[in-house]
């Protein structure tokens, strides 16, 4: 059995995915605000995060231009 664990997802469209746990994974709502939205992923919890701008390139730096 695998202990209950929580993971946080930053999307720069809430409404969207949403949509997609919601209506195609078939994931259970819970709590929500306008920024985030918890659900029952398969007795996990999983929180979509709006984030409005796209993560840093992870891959590159001043130095490398």
């Amino acid at each position: 059995m695998i202990s209950p664990f929580h993971i946080a997802i930053p999307v720069h469209n809430l409404e969207a995915c949403r949509r997609f746990y919601k209506d195609v994974l078939l994931c259970e709502e819970g709590r929500s605000s306008d920024h985030w939205v918890d659900f029952n992923f398969f007795g996990h919890q999983l929180v979509i995060h709006y984030k409005p701008k796209p993560e840093e390139d992870l891959h590159t730096n001043s130095v490398d231009g």
